[in-house]
Order: structure tokens, then sequence, then C-alpha cells
């Protein structure tokens, strides 16, 4: 049996068993919640396995509360196909009066709950997972915290071991925990094999709307090729059009991106508004992303070699994967990632705002003196406008790069750092 490999989530997972009677994980489907919620569950209730599922489902309507007994935490692994279980699993949290009680799996948002069904509030905790970062894969050192750039960023310190062709690998590979330890082409298949899935049948599945295989495969094309824009809903239509004897319509394509939302598979980043000294206008548009750059990769039909000829989709997509492990990292510091940017086009990649009001600003660049440079200078810039009167100064400033030897701190107060250095 392969090892299992320690993730982020698990400490997000003690913590919430700890105060809440249920939690639910949710995320992209092959991502590992499963196998991490199988760590800490002391039974398991697999609602999908072949030999039971009509049985599992009739019980589900008939008599759900006995598919909840059994050691708890118990994990009944992916509950969105009977929805029903959510008001049982809440009812039985109140009836035990315990927390730890039970650990829900989903790779998909059900959209059948019952308008009469509760919430769930203050019962049952929600947490997402994603595809492994750098340093839950061990591709980074970890020798750079982000919870120690809150506290003190000028200690900044470590080396990177990847090179441009190692960086092109990761960014077609992902982080699919089923692509660790295979052969190169075995592990770039995965994503390859994860795209086919999710254009054929995934994004049907997710509320039993039959959608075009052609027209998903050229709407999360279209997403990938405006990764780190705003890009409208018109534009991706735009996108579409040439292959199309009629443009699609924006409900159609809200329908498709929507399908693809909810099975996790894109996953925009919001806006930031801070308080400014001047009275520019915030743009308030979320920011394109996919759950990981490797699906990107796969929607356009790109190896690591071709990303390598062509740097500036390595670049975007590139940004993709650090967004990913900024997540990742937020996550475990009870923050969230967001971007900035201005009608005066000034804008920053990601700002990491933790829930106590610290904050960091982050520029995202493949590596190089100049581009470095450049985003020392759009940090500097954007930190210069906040008003510190009513909010904090940030935390710290970094341009985290693909490319470059060493984690330091320049003069200026910018830190430098590869992503794989990078961790918690």
């Amino acid at each position: 049996m392969k090892k299992y490999q320690k993730r982020i989530a698990d400490h997000l997972l003690q913590k919430r068993l700890k105060s809440k009677g249920a939690v639910l994980i949710e995320g992209a489907k092959w991502c590992g919640k499963t196998t991490t919620a199988l760590q800490q569950a002391r039974s398991v209730q697999y609602m999908q396995d072949p030999a039971s599922r009509r049985q599992n489902r009739a019980l589900a309507a008939l008599d759900p509360a006995r598919l909840l007994q059994g050691d708890t935490p118990r994990l009944i692994d992916e509950w969105q196909n009977t929805p029903m279980l959510w008001d049982a699993v809440r009812f039985e949290v109140d009836r035990r009066g315990d927390f730890g009680q039970f650990i829900l799996t989903g790779s998909a948002v059900p959209t059948t709950l019952d308008e009469g069904a509760h919430t769930g509030t203050g019962r049952i905790a929600r947490m997402t997972m994603r595809p492994m970062s750098l340093y839950e894969s061990e591709e980074s050192s970890g020798e750079v915290s982000l919870q120690g750039m809150f506290s003190d960023p000028s200690s900044v310190s470590g080396r990177n071991g990847l090179r441009l062709d190692d960086m092109a690998h990761l960014i077609c590979r992902g982080g699919w925990p089923l692509s660790l330890g295979q052969d190169e082409d075995v592990a770039l298949q995965q994503a390859i094999d994860y795209f086919d899935s999710v254009v054929n049948a995934d994004v049907n599945r997710v509320d039993g709307v039959q959608r075009d295989p052609r027209r998903a495969t050229r709407i999360m094309r279209s997403y990938a090729r405006h990764i780190g824009t705003s890009a409208s809903l018109q534009r991706i239509i735009d996108d579409t059009s040439p292959n199309e004897s009629q443009q699609m319509s924006a409900p159609t394509v809200n329908s498709y991106v929507g399908a693809l939302k909810q099975i996790f598979v894109l996953e925009d980043v919001p806006a930031w508004n801070p308080n400014l000294r001047s009275k520019a206008a915030i743009r308030t548009v979320d920011t394109r992303y996919f759950v990981d750059p490797s699906i990107a990769a796969a929607a356009l039909g790109a190896g690591p070699k071709d990303l390598i000829q062509d740097l500036e989709t390595m670049g975007f997509l590139f940004e993709n994967l650090c967004i990913r492990d900024l997540r990742v990292y937020a996550e475990h510091l009870d923050g969230q990632v967001f971007h900035y940017r201005d009608k005066y086009g000034l804008e920053c990649d990601a700002v990491i705002h933790l829930r106590n009001g610290q904050y960091g600003l982050i520029e995202i660049k493949l590596g190089g003196e100049q581009s470095i440079e450049a985003g020392a200078k759009t940090l500097n810039k954007l930190a210069s406008k906040i008003d510190t009167t009513k909010m904090p100064a940030p935390s710290f400033k970094m341009v985290l790069i693909a490319v470059g030897d060493y984690a330091y701190t320049r003069e200026d107060g910018v830190c430098v750092v590869p992503v794989a250095s990078l961790k918690a």
C-alpha cells in the first residue's frame, strides 16, 4: 500500500472535529479528500460502493439513521449523491450532543437539497481541500514559512532546488496524489485523464443537465487563456464563437461555468478592498483561475516542452500554481487569498488577508532581475496608497518566483521567495 503523504488539511480536520459535531470536506475529485478523512475516521460508509449503492440510497430515504451507525468519527463518503443525509447528520449531531461525530466528503456541491433542509450552521463545519501544494508533495523545501513572514519578514532565507524545466513539469503534472512517484508520462497523464472525465461526464452529473463535451472543452480552453485576468463572460463567449454555428448565449455559458465551479474545477479569486488614501475606484470582478494549473495545461493541450517554448503562457499557468499553493497555506493560517486591481491599472496578483487583520501583498513572476524589479515596484506603489490610519501596513511584500537560487529580503523590504522554498 502506498504510504500516506501528510496534508495540511490533516490539522484543519482535526481542529474542526474538536469544535463541531460534523465536518464537511469539499473539493475537486482525486485531490485526496477520502484518504485524508480515513486517517481520522474510525468507521466508514462508502455511499458509491457498487455492491451496495442501491441499498444505500434506499436506506438514506427510508432509514438514514442506520447509515450513521458506527464508531466515531464516522466517514460518509460521497454523501452528495444522497442529499437527504444532510438533515439526518444534523439531527443526529443534535441528538448526541457531542463533537467529532461525522466526516462528510464530496466532490460536488449538491443542487438537490430540499428547500426545507437546514443549513447545518453550528453543527456542520465546512473545509475545502485542494490538490497538493509543492510543500505537501515534497517539491518545496519549506525553508520559508508564510506564517513566519507575517511575524518577521526580514528573516527570510532559503534555497531553491528547482529549475525552469522542473517547474514546467510540475505545472503540467499538478498536485494530484495519484501522480506522485510515477514515471513522467504516467504522472502527466493524470491531469489529462482528469480533464477528459470532467468534460465528458462530471460536468453533467453535478445537476443532471446534459452538456456538450465540445462546448465544455472550448469554455475551459478559453478560461485557460484568461488565467489571472478578469475576463468578462462576453469575452469567453466571443472566444468560443468561431467554433459554433450559433453563438452560445450568456445563460448557456453561465450554466457550464457554474457547473465547473460546483465540481471545484474552476475557483476564481475575489477582489480585495483596502482603505486607500486616494479615491481610486477598485475593480471588484473576480480573477479567473483553475483549482490546479494542470487542468489549464490539459485544456490547452500543452506539455512541459510547450511551456518552455512559450514563456508567456507558462507565466500565467505558474501564477495559477502559486495561487493554488497560497490558498492551501492561507487556509492553514485562517486566511483568504484575494487580488487587487484599480481603475488606473495598478494590480497585485495576490493578497493574503488573515482573520486577525494582518495581510501580505504578493506579486508572482517567473523570475529574472527585471521582472523581480517590476514586481517590487508594484508592491511598493500599492503599499504607499494604503491609508495606514484606517488599517495596518502590510506585514510583508513578496515577489514569488519560479526561478532563482535563493530567498532573500531586498533593501526596500520586499522579500523575493522561490515558491519551491515556501510552506505554510
